[in-house]
Parts: C-alpha cells; sequence; structure tokens
C-alpha cells in the first residue's frame, strides 16, 4: 500500500516539477498529457511566462497554470481574456480554472470554462487525473470570436457565481448557466490552455460579488 502511494506521488511529481521552474514566481503547472493515439501532442515542453500585463503560454501538451494564493469563495466572477495567438490544425479548448482543489496531486479536482477556435464553449469538471465530466457540453455561439485572417482572436471570459446557479459569459453575452448545486466553486482559480495552441492570457482575477 505504501509503495503504491509513493509510486502514485511520484508520478504527480513528474507532471508537475519539470515544469514548474518555468513559471513565473509562485505559479505552477501541471501538463495534461494525451493518451490518445490520433490525436498525439507535439515535441517540446511547454512555456509559460510573464508577458506585457498577463502571461503567455506555448502549449505543445495540455496544461493548467495556477497561484495557490489566488482562491476565492462564495459569490464571485472569476474573469480573464485570452488571445488565441497560434491556432491547432484542429478544434482544441482554453478558457478559466475554477473551484480547483489539490492541483498538484493525483486528487485533483477543479471546474473549467473554455473556448475554441471553431466558435463553441463548453463546461468540464475534472476529478482525478482522468475523470472529466460534462457540466455544459460543447455548442456554438455566436459570442465567441474565431480567428481572423492573422489567425489570432480575443475572448473576453467571465464565471458568475451567484447563489444558486453560474453564469458563463463571452463577451459580455451570457452563453450559459448551470445551476450551482454539485459543483465546487470555492477554491484555486487560474487558467487551462490545451495542446497546440499558443495563448496570451490577461486580466485573470476574481472579485467578490
Amino acid at each position: 500500500m505504501i509503495k503504491r502511494q509513493l509510486f502514485a506521488a511520484a508520478v504527480a511529481l513528474l507532471a508537475i516539477a519539470p515544469l514548474a521552474a518555468q513559471a513565473p514566481k509562485g505559479w505552477m503547472v501541471r501538463a495534461d498529457r494525451s493518451a490518445s493515439a490520433s490525436d498525439p501532442d507535439a515535441a517540446g515542453t511547454i512555456k509559460f511566462m510573464s508577458m506585457g500585463s498577463g502571461f503567455h503560454a506555448v502549449n505543445p501538451q495540455a496544461a493548467v497554470y495556477w497561484n495557490p494564493a489566488n482562491t476565492v469563495s462564495g459569490n464571485y466572477t472569476l474573469k480573464g481574456t485570452f488571445t488565441l495567438l497560434k491556432p491547432s490544425g484542429h478544434t482544441n479548448y482554453y478558457g478559466l480554472v475554477f473551484g480547483g482543489s489539490d492541483l498538484d496531486n493525483a486528487k485533483q479536482s477543479y471546474t473549467y470554462f473554455l473556448v475554441a477556435q471553431d466558435g463553441t464553449w463548453l463546461v468540464k469538471k475534472r476529478t482525478g487525473d482522468a475523470a472529466t465530466d460534462n457540466v455544459l457540453p460543447k455548442a456554438p455561439n455566436d459570442a465567441v470570436k474565431k480567428p481572423g485572417a492573422d489567425g489570432k482572436s480575443t475572448n473576453a471570459l467571465e464565471v458568475r457565481v451567484g447563489a444558486d446557479k453560474i453564469d458563463y459569459v463571452v463577451n459580455g453575452t451570457v452563453v450559459g448557466s448551470s445551476p450551482k448545486s454539485g459543483l465546487k466553486t470555492d477554491g484555486i482559480y487560474g487558467m487551462r490552455v490545451n495542446h497546440l495552441l499558443e495563448v496570451q492570457m490577461d486580466g485573470v482575477s476574481a472579485a467578490k460579488k
């Protein structure tokens, strides 16, 4: 039993430790490597750096980015502006993480609200290393900006956590809502960028209502 626990801890460290040194001070990076032979990761390592007023991520593999000091609870609004600088050859998502806990180990838990280059959005919940459940399945919405001729697009995302429900907002438009019950909303907030993308992230912050 002890050996199994030590092995699990070692696997978790392998997912985080090699990348954390490349993160800005106070920030952590957790890779989420593809297990799909038909949708493999690219070669190279994740780059996560301060740039301008925010952060710049180059993702050959998917990753979650967070600062353990960034927590929020109760009723709040989480927001951030995401500029897709380099889309991938197929649909991949990026956006906000909230209600996070144990992000540095096998018990990781968080909910994420993401958009993609094809104009769709989704909300998912992760529990553990492998399990993800749809909170709201992917759906198109005209509020989600697609890349222009230069391959770039900018989307301002918000998660508005109220007493009974959560609204998911893109560029000022509520694209969907879900009940608050059944979702853990208190905890760490941060960002997620899926593999094969390059994204600039600005103004990621939470404010109590």
